[in-house]
């Protein structure tokens, strides 16, 4: 079994939240890094298990096509240049930062690309295979391991599968090979490695002591509290130069899981020096964050009490390119007093 399967069934539930959690969730399988370059070098170990492959010819002209080993190891025939792409998952940001705007998405709306994609057609989950067929598509992304979904889907179109769990540097080499988009995939890591290293020099010479630990936590639908640990924010918040994670938040991370449920008596013992709060897309769970921010139990942790605690919508605090992008210049603003 491939690593990062997810639960087809759980997903079908409506909010990002759901879809981000079972995200975390079903990382259970792979150790959980907190370094994109060191989770990237661990995923290029594994061979053909864990990286997309090319493996004919990369002629960029219109109408050839190639073989291309997909995540869950289906040789694909596909355009050497797609021109008509649809993406189904969770990082459209990835293809967005690549210059490429899907015909056909997965669409979550709150992200910091909507206009990007206000004119991307909603294929829906799962995928409508009519819908898709509309679409006239070249080629199609499903970020799923589900065989039975990918045969569906496999007969509109080129259909390979992608890990959009993988590290955000191997997503992106993986999708610059698969659109012909190499020399733009290597810039745009090399950019965002220095955007990322001046982000962090910025922050400690303005208070972020080296050492201070973070935790970054969310409310779900039925009053439930959730840590996050290896998706979305956290992924930068952990990174090299960044904070730490507290050490129950490491031991999540120790466990191969993306996140945890928790009962807000375990908060003191699992808040950080720095917290972040991810605003929810529903309104119980809104109702709930609200509830909990106002009980003794949240008012009485060190890090509110000395101001240091900073909040992002959740959809934008996401683990996409774009959104990445967004995050170096929002989490300053944030942070810096």
């Amino acid at each position: 079994m491939k690593k990062g399967i997810r639960n087809t069934a759980v997903l079908l539930t409506v909010t990002w939240l759901s879809i981000l959690l079972l995200a975390c969730g079903n990382q259970a399988s792979t150790p959980s890094g907190t370094d994109d370059s060191k989770t990237a070098n661990e995923t290029q170990t594994d061979g053909d298990q864990s990286k997309q492959e090319q493996t004919a010819s990369t002629d960029n002209s219109e109408g050839e096509t190639r073989m291309f080993k997909d995540w869950t190891g289906h040789e694909v025939e596909v355009p050497v240049t797609p021109k008509r792409v649809i993406y189904h998952g969770e990082v459209t940001g990835d293809l967005l930062a690549l210059g490429v705007v899907p015909v056909g998405i997965l669409r979550q709306d709150g992200t910091v690309y909507d206009d990007q994609v206000a004119q991307a057609e909603d294929v829906g989950f799962p995928m409508s295979v009519e819908k898709a067929l509309t679409l006239n598509p070249d080629l199609i992304i499903f970020s799923n391991s589900d065989q039975a979904q990918y045969d569906q889907i496999s007969k509109v179109a080129p259909t390979v599968t992608f890990d959009s769990f993988a590290s955000l540097d191997d997503r992106m080499l993986i999708l610059g090979d698969l659109l012909n988009k190499k020399p733009e995939a290597e810039a745009w890591i090399m950019a965002h490695q220095k955007a990322t290293e001046e982000m962090w020099k910025q922050l400690h010479e303005n208070g972020l002591k080296e050492g201070e630990t973070a935790s970054v936590f969310t409310m779900y639908p039925g009053n439930r509290l959730f840590v996050m640990a290896g998706a979305g924010l956290p992924q930068l918040l952990y990174g090299a130069d960044g904070m730490k994670p507290t050490a129950e938040i490491q031991k999540i991370l120790d466990e191969g899981m993306g996140f945890a449920e928790i009962s807000t008596e375990k908060l003191p013992e699992i808040a950080g020096d720095r917290v972040f709060i991810l605003n929810p897309v529903t309104d119980d769970a809104k109702q709930s964050t609200k509830e909990l921010l106002d009980s003794p139990i949240w008012k009485n942790l060190p890090a509110v009490k000395e101001g240091k605690v900073y909040r992002f919508d959740l959809v934008k605090a996401s683990s996409d390119a774009t959104s990445r992008e967004w995050l170096l210049k929002e989490l300053p603003k944030k942070m810096i007093k």
